[in-house]
């Protein structure tokens, strides 16, 4: 059955008249007529009664007709959700980040406007680690993943990553530490001996290795207090007196009790990397196409 058929029979069935219905549809009449047969046949009954004065709904007719009405709303919004599916306007967005990904504003902007965008996109978002968003986003568990790391990570054949920004790394420590009440901004060598508070894995992947060869290379192996598997646990434990940590910058928009943020004297950077397939669903491209948009390293 084809839907020309069921518009045809529902303007015939308000016009009550073939004539004034094939003007409507703008064709002539002999065809309207035809393709009304066409349908009772297919549907092996008449759906009118037809003299040479007047036009009428036969019972199938008239029961056919809401049905027939129905069908064509259920259609005409089938096809919108299609279009809107294409567009990225509806659909699901599996989106992975590290602890520090919320806090860069272009991340917190880039959702937000994406969001007020695109509200009918259920966003699915998880917090892991630099390999666990890699094997999820491989495995299609996720649709982008934003890692963190000081060096193009290492992906798949057909995955790509794309450098959002690169930042500082700061020393977060208790403000009555030694090396928070000198003058002088640290350095990596201050750092020998000190006990230190760390991602442990699979969080700190990628920024545990780079931080540990930037110690090996200033002569010495970094002490290991404690690690941390949650971004609160991390500076609760530098406020507790545990030890420093290294943060990204944005992340020194937290404020914590007791706890100060300073820089090294060489700097020490990290990069946010938006990864994902080669070919994304809609809704995964318009996100992408959102955060590059504000992306001082596009």
């Amino acid at each position: 059955m084809d839907l020309r058929h069921l518009r045809y029979f529902l303007t015939v069935a308000e016009e009550m008249h073939f004539g004034r219905a094939a003007l409507r549809l703008g064709i002539s009449q002999p065809p309207l007529s035809q393709q009304i047969r066409a349908l009772e046949e297919e549907l092996g009954v008449r759906l009118f009664d037809r003299t040479s004065r007047r036009v009428r709904l036969t019972e199938a007719g008239r029961l056919f007709e809401p049905e027939a009405r129905a069908t064509l709303v259920q259609a005409d919004r089938a096809s919108q959700t299609a279009r809107r599916a294409q567009r990225g306007e509806i659909g699901h967005l599996g989106l992975g980040f590290t602890a520090s990904g919320p806090f860069v504003p272009q991340i917190a902007s880039a959702l937000y406007r994406f969001r007020q965008t695109y509200p009918q996109v259920e966003l699915i978002l998880r917090e892991q680690g630099r390999d666990e968003q890699i094997e999820n986003v491989r495995n299609h568990q996720l649709d982008i993943g934003l890692v963190r790391d000081f060096l193009p990570p290492v992906l798949p054949e057909d995955m790509v990553s794309h450098c959002l920004l690169t930042e500082d790394m700061l020393l977060a420590l208790r403000d009555d530490h030694p090396l928070a009440l000198r003058k002088d901004d640290p350095s990596i060598t201050d750092l020998a001996g000190e006990p230190l508070v760390l991602y442990g894995a699979p969080n700190g992947a990628g920024f545990t290795e780079h931080f540990f060869a930037q110690c090996e290379a200033a002569g010495f192996v970094p002490r290991i207090a404690h690690e941390a598997r949650s971004l609160a646990t991390l500076l609760g434990l530098v406020s507790a007196g545990f030890g420093p940590t290294v943060i990204a910058r944005s992340m020194a928009r937290l404020h914590v009790d007791n706890v100060v943020n300073r820089r090294f004297t060489s700097p020490v950077t990290s990069s946010l990397w938006l990864i994902h397939h080669r070919t994304l669903s809609p809704p995964a491209e318009a996100f992408r196409a959102t955060v590059l948009e504000d992306s001082p390293a596009r």
